[in-house]
């Protein structure tokens, strides 16, 4: 069956037929260190929008080592260790990270530039999408699935 959105590795795989409900540039500190990059292209879609072929092959650990009690966990394969998705203990959203988690970044292009700090020195984005200290103002947390 072919879906909108496919990802994955070759041992555990993800879809969506549904859109995301956010999808930006982050430049957080958590990101940065997690993902090595200077900015992130991260992906919100709805928790149950989002679907894992096994979750039994996940290995799951703390995605903010600052606070491993946080709600979002880091998926990686058991087999490989590809990073998989961002799941959200209270069932609100799981997260891709496009260029990491097996998407294609062309189909879900960043439409802005979330967590960006003038205090850390780097250059505000210039590229025409907005830019926000967080998330856009108008995102709601969806209700736990």
């Amino acid at each position: 069956m072919s879906h909108k959105y496919s990802g994955g590795c070759d041992h555990i795989h993800t879809h969506s037929s549904n859109d995301p409900i956010d999808n930006h540039t982050c430049h957080c500190s958590v990101c940065k260190g997690v993902t090595g990059q200077d900015t992130t292209h991260v992906v919100f879609f709805n928790h149950n929008d989002l679907v894992v072929d096994d979750v039994s092959k996940l290995n799951r650990q703390p995605f903010n080592a600052s606070n491993p009690n946080g709600p979002l966990e880091l998926c990686t394969c058991a087999e490989c260790g590809t990073p998989i998705m961002l799941d959200d203990k209270e069932s609100r959203i799981r997260v891709i990270v496009p260029n990491l988690m097996g998407y294609s970044t062309d189909d879900l292009p960043a439409t802005y530039h979330a967590f960006f700090d003038p205090a850390s020195g780097v250059t505000k984005p210039s590229d025409g999408r907005p830019v926000f200290a967080g998330l856009r103002p108008e995102f709601v947390w969806p209700t736990p699935a």
